[in-house]
């Protein structure tokens, strides 16, 4: 009988014990892999979003506050800006209150030069230039509201009093992209009859390479300074990291809860290491009688309680890797709207790594109190109660 075996055995003594620890131990560290990814998710969607070449313009006091669509005429001129386009909030609303996305007012002419990394379709934008109510979808929300190119849409205001009717005439050919975007000209149109409309939300403008933003940046917010309305300039990546900071208390607060889940399954594996060592206390003494020391007793007891762990780990890690991994590829996330962007989001490799190494730690610290109190059993003490 060697340690090994003496140790696969002791666990299989139990079987159906063993089991439901290992399964407790794999969901735990599921959701904690799942949790442990989403801080890098939001880098990842930044990095992938974002671009140095752009930089977006706003009210200084907010993107709630407009900015007079004068100003779009105006910063075209500012040396340096290659390409200007805006956005103008619509707040449609899709069937249903809870069916709402990001839908823009925007200009159709410069969409392709500002944001010429898309790989927009060229014929989409020449459809959309020419077609009145044409728009274009974002790849999530074509897949979560089954749109299709050619499909007519409405959508119900928030924010103005008109109901719009749009053709969809091409994708934003961007993975986790929800937006909506249409032609200003068509709200213009609609609101002519309320008094017209003369504000934008934002502006964006590309610069020709990235030394330029800084210069470009200044110069824009001097332009306007002392004004009715002074603005905020930004890179869009710097944009984006602002607005996803208001989750990250968000996402502090879905760490601490991943990991007193941890905790709470530390107690469970502990309470079933301490179970098998009092179960086992006349036979340490017998093995004690016999001369075992110490040192080997305890190493194997922890190595029991190590070896759930480390199974449960991977069992966790593997099924959140293959999981995540096979939603995102397949594009099935966007079945997950309360995750917004996050939904498209992958598990790294090292994440997974440190899920088991958690598991690990897991097993250790749950086994070391109990194979440390079965490890220095009195044998006498223990004997009484064997006789």
């Amino acid at each position: 009988m060697t340690y090994p075996r003496l140790v696969w055995k002791n666990l299989l003594r139990h079987p159906l014990r063993t089991v439901f620890t290992t399964l407790s131990i794999a969901l735990s560290i599921f959701l904690v892999c799942a949790v442990l990814t989403l801080p890098g998710a939001l880098d990842a969607i930044i990095e992938r979003s974002a671009s140095n070449l752009r930089i977006t313009v706003h009210h200084k006091a907010g993107l709630s506050y407009w900015l007079p669509y004068a100003y779009v005429h105006k910063l075209r001129s500012v040396p340096g800006v290659t390409a200007v386009n805006h956005y103008s909030w619509f707040g449609g609303v899709y069937d249903e209150p809870k069916n709402m996305f990001p839908n823009f007012a925007m200009d159709p002419e410069t969409v392709g030069q500002v944001c010429a990394e898309y790989g927009f379709d060229p014929v989409a934008l020449e459809r959309l230039r020419k077609i009145r109510n044409a728009a274009l979808v974002g790849e999530q929300t074509m897949r979560k509201f089954h749109f299709r190119i050619g499909q007519q849409v409405t959508l119900r205001s928030s924010v103005y009093p008109v109901d719009l009717t749009f053709q969809i005439v091409g994708v934003i050919p961007r993975p986790d992209s929800p937006l909506f975007w249409f032609n200003r000209q068509y709200l213009e149109e609609a609101m002519e009859r309320y008094g017209g409309m003369r504000m934008v939300g934002w502006v964006w403008l590309r610069v020709a390479r990235p030394e330029d933003a800084e210069r470009v940046m200044r110069t824009v917010v001097d332009l306007f300074r002392n004004s009715e309305a002074e603005v905020a300039a930004e890179t869009e990546k710097s944009f984006f990291a602002s607005f996803f900071s208001s989750m990250q208390g968000i996402l502090r607060v879905v760490l601490i809860v991943g990991f007193l889940v941890v905790g709470a399954v530390v107690l469970i594996a502990a309470n079933t290491a301490a179970m098998g060592v009092r179960e086992r206390i006349p036979e340490i003494a017998v093995l004690k009688s016999l001369g075992f020391q110490r040192r080997p007793i305890l190493l194997t007891l922890m190595a029991e309680s190590a070896l759930v762990a480390l199974l449960g780990g991977l069992l966790g890690a593997a099924a959140a890797y293959g999981i995540l991994g096979a939603l995102a590829a397949a594009g099935k996330t966007g079945a997950m709207p309360f995750l917004g962007p996050l939904a498209s989001f992958r598990m790294s490799p090292g994440v997974a790594a440190q899920g088991v190494s958690i598991a690990l730690a897991v097993g250790l610290v749950a086994g070391i109190v109990p194979a440390w109190n079965g490890a220095r059993l009195n044998v006498v003490e223990a004997l009484r109660r064997l006789f």
